[in-house]
């Protein structure tokens, strides 16, 4: 391939993203797809439908990836989450950093993105915020922090923490053979839950999870197949086209908020150029919007006080450094990550949902309190 070949089939990796993200943003709005909603419909009244969308999503995404594997389109080991060195306390504080940071923004990133679709301000301040607190914990102040302290405990295994090469490790199984039983046990069993109650065979929800998830699993495809050169002709190397982590990547709403922001900030650097990550924001954002304007529900909403703006800009920046410690938010390592069958991400579920259910306590405990 020559520099003509290689700057074609970038522009035709973004386009694809780009659409993808637009139906990521329609669906997610059109069936409420939102992990903080998932978890607290569940604490305060029960319901587990958005739980069950949330989780067929994540068991696609997992049947979806583990199936290319097994037929060798794509490594694990390719991407940021299953890399030899398990950063479990990253995982799990900056899971529970972004966890009960969601509470107080009152939804994650893509959650906020897609309200600002429908017309939210609140989620313009807290996208905004956001960016600023991932960039400062990518290269900024809260970096250092960062690698001084939860980044120097982890530990190095022999080879990828995703299940199947640990596993292949030790019993001398393919990875391809292991990705097909694993994942496909763990996905099968997955949606056998989703499909056990009433609430998981609705429409909605089998909108919300199964469109989420194959998205997931579509843009997977694209960075990881469609993107992928064996010799890039600058550097003689392989290469993932239009990623800023320079691997495989799928959709996630932590550090792309930064880089987009950066972006624009820089727009007349001509060393800025548009990722993956990047055009996915805006797509989610415009297929939010489109669905919005299609139904007539689009409309302007504000902060009520000071005390709701404090709020989420204390929310919008645990979620920016959460994010970025953990290596994702709900959809990078909630969705995308544990479809890789990583450790660390299911560090990273973990310490999201229980900085979540801190969250939601706490902010009944305030209201109880100003009653």
């Amino acid at each position: 391939m020559n520099d003509t070949d290689i700057s074609a089939l970038t522009t035709r990796v973004l386009w694809t993203v780009l659409a993808l993200a637009l139906v990521f943003g329609a669906i997610a709005r059109r069936t409420r797809f939102c992990t903080l909603g998932a978890i607290s419909d569940v604490v305060a009244m029960g319901d587990w439908q958005r739980a069950r969308m949330w989780t067929l999503a994540i068991a696609t995404a997992m049947l979806g990836f583990n199936a290319m594997v097994a037929l060798g389109w794509v490594e694990a080991r390719n991407t940021i989450y299953a890399g030899p060195r398990l950063l479990w306390l990253s995982a799990l504080v900056g899971g529970a950093l972004f966890g009960f940071g969601m509470t107080l923004a009152s939804g994650c990133g893509s959650r906020n993105l897609v309200r600002l679709g429908g017309g939210n301000l609140k989620s313009l301040v807290v996208l905004l915020v956001l960016a600023v607190s991932a960039s400062a914990t990518l290269r900024g102040l809260t970096a250092v922090l960062r690698v001084e302290t939860v980044e120097r405990m982890g530990i190095d295994l022999p080879t990828g923490q995703d299940l199947p090469s640990l596993l292949a490790a030790t019993t001398g199984l393919p990875v391809t053979t292991l990705a097909a039983l694993i994942g496909g046990l763990l996905g099968c069993a997955l949606m056998a839950w989703v499909l056990r109650q009433p609430e998981g065979r609705r429409g909605e929800t089998w909108l919300g999870g199964l469109g989420i998830g194959t998205v997931i699993v579509a843009v997977w495809w694209v960075s990881g197949r469609l993107g992928y050169v064996t010799e890039d002709p600058n550097t003689l190397e392989p290469a993932f086209l239009a990623t800023n982590s320079r691997r495989m990547e799928s959709l996630s709403m932590a550090a792309p908020v930064a880089y987009a922001f950066e972006w624009f900030q820089f727009f007349s650097d001509k060393s800025r150029v548009l990722t993956l990550g990047i055009v996915a924001m805006f797509g989610v954002g415009a297929g939010a919007l489109a669905d919005a304007l299609a139904t007539r529900e689009f409309r302007w909403e504000g902060f009520q006080g000071v005390e709701d703006l404090g709020n989420h800009l204390v929310g919008a920046t645990l979620m920016g450094v959460g994010g970025v410690v953990a290596l994702g938010c709900t959809v990078g390592q909630g969705i995308s990550g544990i479809s890789t069958l990583s450790l660390g991400s299911f560090l990273a579920v973990g310490g999201i949902v229980l900085g979540t259910l801190a969250g939601l306590r706490w902010q009944r405990w305030r209201i109880e309190r100003a009653d």
